[in-house]
């Protein structure tokens, strides 16, 4: 690449999304270390990070944001649903859709002060699709975990479901996206609204705005989803980005290196989702088995009641690529990057899903005989079943080894830098 030539401008758009985070940051680090220039427009508490990979930070002044991690500031808030339906609709009204027009006023205003060459934004703000239409900004979408938008033959996100394998399955999963798609529309009224503040024509359906962007990059596995029939010309797998999250403090293993019981990790969580009596419980399991057990309670739960014991320590926070390597099963939430990292180091899961992603992420692990799912309310007794099984039987480590080879492999031959230089490339060839 041109050293002068082919520097590119972007603008990344981001929320406070806890493990979304992360990969993002990777993202813009990479392209950064490839001579472009990054400026991200995000909430207050990423400041640090995002100065500490070279990169400009400006936050949100419209829309929603937040200064803090704390429990306190999230405005989202979807632990407090009733039921999946009801946790999408707070998604939808305090994310996604609701305050897409003040998401957009922030863009346009930082793209009319410095165009940027792309635009590049989670799939879960809707605001930057308007954006980057209104200013013909080229705008490439990025999911840190399965596609939110329906792909034809692979269940719909949120479902928890396998792959339809008769006709009454497809059946059901055709009239979950489409109730799920209903639910979606039920927004249409105020996407449109904030079209018409743009000077946008009206959309017929919420899902035709995604149209405008280039590229919607996921960053997973593809042979950790499942198949589909057809893949949307614009969707594009390029592997999960596995650095740890910044924030991640140094660790040094409590016992002794002769210590050979199996060790435990127990992860639920960047962000609140009202964990801590699974926590409680599944450290409660784990001081009735022989093992060692760490518990990285994240920025959610550091003030949690976890009492350390000679098996299980807790700490705020640990590079899990330090410990999964020494790890003998993972117990989580199941949120996308712990599954990934688990995986990835050939290490099974038991998983307790409270929502969002979490329970088509634990389908498609245990579809893949790589771990198991309990209820987010199991019993200590059953989370302590479940763990001893999972040491006792080498085929869930065998087939978590299998799984995760095949992701280290998409991992390492990721395309998503040279996707995001393509978008920008052919816009700085058009204008030329």
């Amino acid at each position: 690449m041109d050293p002068i030539d082919s520097k590119r401008s972007y603008l990344f758009a981001m929320w406070e999304g806890g493990g979304n985070v992360p990969p993002m940051l990777s993202l813009a680090r990479k392209l950064i270390e490839r001579g472009h220039t990054v400026r991200w427009l995000g909430d207050g508490c990423q400041a640090e990070e995002v100065y500490g990979i070279g990169a400009d930070f400006s936050s949100w002044t419209r829309a929603p944001h937040r200064a803090d991690r704390d429990n306190a500031s999230d405005f989202l808030r979807d632990y407090e649903a009733a039921n999946p339906v009801e946790q999408f609709a707070l998604l939808r009204d305090r994310l996604m859709i609701g305050p897409a027009g003040l998401h957009a006023q922030d863009l346009i205003e930082a793209l009319r002060e410095q165009p940027a060459d792309a635009l590049v934004s989670s799939e879960m703000l809707f605001g930057a699709m308007l954006a980057a239409e209104q200013t013909g900004t080229p705008l490439v979408l990025v999911g840190s975990q399965l596609s939110i938008f329906p792909v034809p033959g692979i269940p719909p996100l949120g479902s928890g479901l396998p792959p339809a394998r008769d006709e009454a399955m497809r059946v059901l999963q055709a009239e979950i996206a489409g109730q799920g798609m209903a639910l979606m529309n039920q927004a249409l009224p105020a996407l449109n609204a904030a079209r018409a503040q743009l000077g946008l024509a009206a959309l017929e359906h919420v899902g035709a705005q995604a149209a405008v962007a280039r590229r919607y990059l996921l960053l997973t596995s593809r042979a950790f989803d499942f198949p589909a029939t057809e893949l949307p010309p614009h969707l594009r797998y390029v592997g999960p980005e596995l650095e740890d999250p910044t924030w991640s403090a140094p660790w040094q293993s409590p016992w002794s290196e002769q210590d050979s019981r199996p060790l435990v990790l127990v992860a639920f969580s960047t962000t609140f989702q009202d964990q801590a009596a699974a926590v409680a419980r599944t450290v409660a399991a784990l001081n009735a088995l022989r093992i060692r057990g760490l518990v990285t309670l994240g920025p959610a739960l550091t003030e949690a009641p976890i009492a350390a014991t000679e098996a299980v320590r807790a700490v705020a926070s640990a590079p899990h690529s330090a410990v999964l390597p020494h790890s003998s099963v993972v117990v989580t939430h199941g949120g996308h990057g712990t599954v990934m990292r688990a995986l990835v180091a050939g290490v099974p899961l038991l998983i307790l899903p409270m929502g969002r992603d979490q329970h088509d992420n634990a389908i498609r692990v245990t579809e893949r005989g790589a771990g198991l799912q309990l209820p987010a309310m199991a019993t200590e007794q059953e989370i302590r079943m479940a763990i001893e099984q999972l040491l006792s039987e080498p085929r869930y480590r065998e087939a978590a080894r299998r799984l995760g080879d095949s992701i280290r492999a998409e991992a390492a031959r990721s395309s998503a830098v040279a996707e995001l230089e393509a978008a920008a490339t052919r816009t700085a060839a058009r204008a030329a």
